[in-house]
């Protein structure tokens, strides 16, 4: 059976917001990512972020650098780092594999789902703005551990010199 297709849904709070990825979430939904946590950070209000993956089937490289990225940031704003629900073992698996665990309080359970949330939509990116997210988000996997760093460093090379 085929994944789902990949949505995220958002829910704030005064200052608290909520990411719940959704299906198979790919860098298509990068932009749109960017967008709306560069948003998020902007709020003055902005004080601590959630993240939801109980109902991801999977999440690509790009995405889970744009996650670390996330994570880094609230770390350096609020002196913490991030909850992650996931009650899909799979997933769970995957978090730890790119040393999430590291920069997240990753909690193998569901979390109860806000009354208001709403389905993030899709951002166009160009090409070359597509393709500088993607690196981006992967230099920051591999910032993470030496694991990451043997894992991605082709893929960055690769898109590096495409980009020149």
């Amino acid at each position: 059976m085929a994944a789902e297709p990949g949505r995220i849904f958002t829910a704030r709070c005064r200052g608290a917001y909520m990411l719940k990825l959704v299906g198979d979430v790919r860098v298509n939904l990068c932009a749109a990512i960017d967008d709306y946590l560069r948003g998020m950070f902007d709020d003055p209000e902005f004080d601590n972020v959630v993240i939801d993956v109980c109902d991801a089937e999977g999440i690509d490289s790009t995405t889970l650098g744009q996650l670390a990225k996330l994570s880094l940031q609230l770390k350096r704003r609020c002196g913490f780092y991030p909850v992650v629900y996931s009650s899909n073992p799979g997933i769970s698996r995957l978090l730890r594999s790119m040393a999430f665990d590291r920069i997240f309080d990753i909690r193998d359970e569901s979390c109860a789902d806000p009354e208001a949330v709403r389905e993030l939509p899709g951002l166009a990116a160009d090409p070359a703005a597509a393709r500088e997210k993607v690196i981006e988000a992967h230099r920051t996997l591999m910032n993470l551990s030496e694991e990451n760093r043997e894992k991605f460093q082709d893929l960055v090379s690769v898109l590096e010199e495409a980009g020149a």
